[in-house]
């Protein structure tokens, strides 16, 4: 027997969509499935009270056939008897009557032609649809006018039969009639004819003599005795359902017929909005796919080593490069000294154990940035001929839980198959920064690792951590106990000596001129770090080379170690000369403090040229290496500090005086914070007071903000004091300041006596002929 195939066309009329079905004979193939075409009908259903289920929607998945069935528990545990289910065609029909009488649910018409319809199916699951229908309609619209159909309610009375409820009629019954008198107002009336027999006004004589009416049963006891009279009512509707049925323009046509008659007619009424709910789902669950998709991706790189720069574990291969020894490390003598140990270990670690010591596992660096931490290890890597692991702290650390430790695990069986060997971790701090309770448990994961494998390590293995830091304070006490970091060493700035051999060696590789005198440069560049001096020479050669000069010379030195602490030559800037002016008498100020206070840092050089944010620089340098600070120095700090707003404050009066002194007083109260709270320079005594005490009472810290503004504005009145009594060579700083722009130590002991320097002509000579020497160049 062929299969129907429903082929649907669309027109929307007056907002409706109108879905014409047409059914054409097909070769036995699988059917579509209908449950997308006809769900859409059962949306304006759930806006009123009748609809409980759609036809459609129970009966559409189970009545189209497939190609192959796959076995299922279902299958296997289902019941022996399958129910019957209808033809497609039928459920069409059914699903477009559902659809009006949903839309329409006061048009008696159409709701009678959806129950006769359910009915005419025969089936258990219409009964059910037919009871849930009137139910609902009774308690959600007592007001329709279906309630007052005879007929619906014998449809409803016989589905009550047919699913063998027999019981609840009689409910039934006396519900609907309560209904129809709470709307009428009186008792129900027969609105049907009745058989004779039932119906006859017969008269009962009692016997007094006297008549009385006999009590008139209403339609729905009527309806409800016709349907208990026959029990067979399941199999054969009642003669008047089969004359209703017989006219019925919705007559369910069956599956034999013409398919060809009549195309069906299908009305689906879309929700405005529909498509929103299931667009926002469709986006969650892509986000939410999407992450986890990403999670588990980027895991699998990680761990695999793909989409990585060259080899997968290059970090933890010996580093190779330039052979490093200690000769070519200078400034830090008792490091090396101290490190001797270690490379005589590392080439013969026997040579310790002979009578019973033990040389360290681990060895701390500690000191100020730029000072040869890392030259020193590789110094020890290069002495002792061994392999050089390197690694950073940050290398660790990743965003996915255990990567840093499985990192120090590979970091430290590398250097097991290569030992002896060394393995330094440059900026310790990173990782092995203390540990709090409050911190989460895959935070500690490292540095434990870190723990145990440095505790792990025998006596015979000859594997060297060497760690470098510039907050040795910040380490976990676990890391720095003996047995781990045994030995720290301190690698500090390098003294005046220590300046003079960092220089000898980074001036081997440049050409200089016979005058320049690296021990001039080593005291003139007081806490300068290796770094540092290295960075001077490089500019300075870079400088010469701009210039068109054929060797380095002192003033390129010169202007290299401005640039380094005062910062670059902004004259490209334009000021007014008002303004300039007074940066010349500020600056002016400072100078003068400077030159004749006792116990001040010796004058090197002033300018009125702005360098990098400052409109002008003072600059000062000792004359030794600074060890230990008196008290005299401290006040003589403060006097300079506050030198230049005294010096405008004199000039320009006090209510012209500029913000341009915010960075002096913020050193100057700084410097006397100091002196209050560390160093024991006040009328309190020598008391330490730690900001992070929160035992200092409040009287107290009134002591201490009275002491530091008693520092600071004794600074104040003796600036004051020597300035008005050099007012005459502040005067005359401050014009040659303006003229020259930048003077030296020398220049201004010549100035404030009146004695002549360089014109502004020979000063302008010489800018001309560097500018002309460059681009010759």
């Amino acid at each position: 027997m062929a299969d129907h195939k429903l082929v649907p066309s669309k027109r929307r009329e007056h907002g409706i969509l109108r879905v014409s079905v047409r059914r054409q004979v097909l070769p036995p193939t699988p059917l579509p499935s209908y449950t997308r075409l006809f769900s859409v009908a059962s949306s304006q259903a759930r806006k009123n009270p009748f609809a409980f289920g759609t036809f459609s929607q129970q009966y559409l998945p189970a009545s189209i056939p497939c190609g192959r069935r796959s076995l299922s528990l279902g299958s296997i545990f289902s019941r022996s008897k399958a129910e019957a289910t209808p033809t497609p065609h039928t459920v069409a029909l059914i699903t477009r009557l559902e659809a009006e009488a949903n839309v329409h649910p006061h048009d008696t018409g159409k709701q009678l032609a959806l129950l006769q319809a359910l009915l005419e199916t025969k089936l258990k699951s219409s009964y059910e649809l037919i009871v849930n229908r009137w139910e609902r309609m009774c308690e959600f619209d007592a007001s329709s006018p279906l309630l007052k159909s005879d007929e619906a309610f014998r449809i409803y009375v016989t589905s009550l039969q047919n699913l063998d409820q027999a019981s609840a009629i009689s409910d039934a019954v006396t519900k609907r009639d309560g209904l129809l008198a709470a709307q009428t107002g009186a008792t129900a009336t027969v609105n049907m004819s009745v058989p004779s027999d039932a119906t006859n006004g017969q008269m009962s004589t009692q016997s007094n003599g006297t008549s009385s009416p006999v009590q008139t049963p209403t339609s729905s006891e009527i309806i409800a005795q016709q349907v208990l009279s026959r029990p067979e009512t399941s199999n054969h509707a009642s003669p008047a359902s089969q004359s209703t049925s017989s006219t019925n323009p919705f007559k369910l046509p069956l599956a034999s017929e013409n398919s060809q008659a009549h195309p069906i007619q299908v009305s689906i009424v879309e929700r405005k909005g529909a498509w929103v709910p299931r667009l926002l789902r469709f986006v969650l669950l892509t986000i939410v796919a999407s992450f986890f998709f990403l999670v588990i991706l980027s895991v699998f790189f990680e761990n695999s080593g793909f989409m990585k720069a060259g080899p997968r574990q290059s970090q933890f291969e010996p580093s190779e490069g330039k052979t490093v020894k200690f000769s070519d490390v200078h400034g830090v003598d008792e490091a090396k000294e101290e490190l001797q140990d270690v490379v005589a270990f590392l080439k013969d670690p026997s040579a310790f154990s002979t009578l019973g010591g033990k040389l360290a596992k681990g060895v701390l660096l500690t000191g100020p940035p730029g000072t040869g931490k890392t030259l020193l290890a590789r110094a020890v890597a290069g002495e002792a001929g061994v392999p050089f692991f390197f690694a950073s702290g940050s290398d660790f650390e990743e965003m996915f839980v255990g990567v840093g430790a499985k990192r120090v695990r590979e970091l430290f069986a590398a250097a097991r198959k290569k030992e002896p060997a060394i393995i330094f971790i440059d900026e310790l701090d990173a990782v092995g920064g203390k540990r709090s309770s409050r911190d989460q448990q895959y935070m500690k994961q490292t540095l434990n690792q870190l723990l145990v494998e440095m505790d792990g390590f025998q006596q015979s293995e000859g594997v060297i951590v060497i760690a470098a830091t510039n907050f040795p304070e910040s380490l976990d006490q676990a890391l720095v106990r003996p047995g781990r970091f045994d030995r720290v060493i301190a690698v500090p700035l390098p003294d005046v000596r220590g300046r003079v051999q960092i220089l000898q060696h980074h001036l081997k590789g440049v050409t200089v001129s016979p005058d320049v005198d690296p021990k001039i440069l080593a005291r003139g560049t007081p806490g300068f770090s290796g770094a540092d001096l290295q960075n001077m020479v490089n500019q300075a050669a870079i400088q010469a080379s701009k210039l068109g000069a054929k060797e380095v010379n002192l003033k390129h030195f010169e202007w290299a170690l401005d640039r380094i602490v005062m910062g670059a030559e902004r004259k490209s800037s334009y000021i007014r000369e008002k303004e300039k002016l007074a940066t010349a008498y500020h600056e002016g100020g400072h100078a003068l403090v400077a030159l004749y206070t006792d116990g001040a840092m010796p004058l090197h050089k002033v300018t009125c040229v702005p360098r990098g944010h400052a409109l002008g620089y003072t600059s000062q340098l000792p004359e030794n290496d600074r060890t230990s600070v008196t008290l005299k120095e401290y006040l003589a700090e403060i006097d300079v500090a506050m030198g230049g707003r005294v010096a405008e404050e004199l000039i320009y009066g006090a209510e012209n005086v500029t913000s341009g002194a915010s960075s002096d007083i913020r050193a100057a109260t700084r410097t006397a914070q100091r002196m209050v709270k560390y160093w024991g320079f006040s009328n309190l005594g020598p008391i330490l007071f730690d900001d992070r005490d929160e035992s200092i009472s409040p009287k107290r810290k009134e002591e201490i903000e009275e002491e530091v503004s008693k520092l600071v504005r004794g600074g104040e009145a003796r600036a004051t004091a020597l300035l008005t009594a050099k007012i005459s060579e502040l005067h005359k700083l401050a014009r040659a300041l303006v003229d020259h722009e930048t003077l030296d130590l020398e220049e201004v002991k010549k100035v404030v006596k009146g004695e002549p320097i360089r014109t502004i002509t020979e000063v302008l000579d010489e800018d001309i002929s560097n500018l002309e020497a460059g681009s010759n160049n």
